[in-house]
């Protein structure tokens, strides 16, 4: 049995069924869960989960659900996810990011989550896999994705695997069939030598973080070309990114 335990980042916007998701995996209720969109995640929380012969940590972390979240709590929800990333330096990097969706269309709140973590926090070096939930209507669950794969990749959200799912156990037969895809999945893109351990310090989010502190001066704004990326990959307002900016200089 392989005793090192398989880091996954587990990310998505609230109300999408990120902390039923874990609950799925562990086959138990490890994770609080809500019935309405309200944040039961407010900060990442991580879980310890076996199955398979094998040990994962999943980290859960906060919906970054801007609008609905005021600039205060936007702002630190990501401050959030980069000490996330810090600590998973102590940790072994990252083996997989986990997107977590409810079916729907691709909404730019979606598009957001997946820039941010896989762009800016993860420097497109850790593979993403896409569970989308809320699928117990369907007569196959996985006909879904047939219907909007190509939605993703016009939308330039690039996934490695997806897992079509309910995580309503209500519908039992269909909550077993989604533990066993969603599992297969994990175990699929985080075997052993799949990628080389990924060092958060060697991402460019972190290493733009790092240089945020020279690039400041006051109130002057970051060097030319580091908001307007923020505001055209991650959807950030002008003042958003302009105060992300500012906090991070804090960190």
């Amino acid at each position: 049995m392989n005793t090192r335990k398989k880091n996954i980042v587990l990310f998505g916007p609230a109300g999408a069924g990120k902390s039923s998701l874990v609950n799925l995996m562990a086959g138990k209720d490890v994770a609080v869960t809500s019935n309405d969109t309200q944040r039961c995640t407010l900060y990442w929380k991580q879980y310890p989960i076996k199955f398979g012969g094998e040990s994962y940590m999943v980290f859960d972390t906060a919906g970054l659900d801007e609008p609905q979240l005021n600039i205060t709590e936007y702002l630190n929800a990501v401050e959030n996810a980069y000490g996330l990333i810090q600590y998973l330096e102590a940790q072994g990097g990252i083996d997989l990011l986990l997107f977590c969706m409810r079916a729907g269309r691709l909404t730019e709140t979606l598009r957001n989550n997946y820039r941010l973590f896989h762009e800016f926090l993860c420097d497109k070096k850790i593979p993403v896999v896409v569970a989308v939930t809320h699928l117990e209507t369907e007569s196959v669950m996985d006909e879904w994705w047939g219907r909007n794969e190509r939605t993703f990749q016009s939308q330039q959200i690039h996934v490695v695997g997806h897992a079509c799912i309910t995580t309503k156990n209500d519908f039992r037969s269909l909550y077993e069939q989604s533990r066993v895809i969603v599992r297969n999945l994990v175990k699929q893109y985080t075997a052993d030598g799949q990628r080389q351990a990924w060092i958060g310090g060697n991402s460019m989010f972190v290493s733009l973080m790092r240089k945020l502190k020279q690039l400041l001066v006051g109130n002057l704004l970051v060097k030319r070309g580091t908001i307007p990326r923020l505001i055209k990959r991650c959807g950030m307002s002008p003042d958003l990114a302009k105060e992300l900016a500012r906090m991070i200089d804090r960190v």
